[in-house]
């Protein structure tokens, strides 16, 4: 009776802890890692601002002014010519964002992803020349084009480094 007692809790010993190595492996499995491309300087994923916090400190700007940070946004699209620009979304509104001496492009298929961008913010007054100028790169029709008829004032963003996430199972 002591065998038969001593192999089934021996049996049971040894069930409950495949069972939770296997716990332990399926949840090491679920773990996402995020690793990033950077383009431009080099700059880090730390102290990073929220949307929220870049659109209040868009609003405290005025023409002129210009603040250094750091911020994460989706990018809602890439200039189609060569990547030379991207807007991304703030709230109801965007930014216009151009890149450190026109040092690095990005890939033109990033709409729809979120990006951490440090450089300048300022707000600036657009002509009428250069915005028609985007809309062609952004591949907006002629008469699309021509409807542009005056300047506007814009939220602006010069970045010197952009990181790009790529997402990765860590197995």
């Amino acid at each position: 009776m002591k065998k038969l007692f001593f192999v089934v809790i021996t049996s049971l010993i040894v069930i409950s802890c495949k069972e939770s190595k296997s716990e332990v492996i399926a949840e090491k499995n679920q773990e996402v890692q995020t690793n990033f491309t950077s383009f431009g300087d080099a700059i880090n994923s730390d102290n990073v601002l929220s949307q929220d916090d870049m659109i209040a400190s868009y609003q405290n700007l005025t023409p002129g002014d210009t603040l250094e940070v750091k911020f994460k946004a989706v990018v809602n699209s890439v200039c189609q010519s060569k990547g030379c620009w991207m807007r991304v979304a703030l709230g109801q509104d965007q930014a216009m964002v151009k890149f450190k001496d026109y040092g690095f492009f990005m890939p033109m298929d990033l709409a729809g992803q979120e990006v951490i961008m440090q450089g300048k913010a300022f707000v600036a007054e657009v002509s009428v020349d250069e915005q028609r100028h985007y809309a062609e790169d952004a591949g907006k029709t002629p008469e699309e084009v021509l409807e542009i008829t005056a300047p506007k004032k814009t939220l602006s963003f010069e970045s010197s480094g952009v990181l790009v996430p790529i997402a990765q199972s860590n197995e």
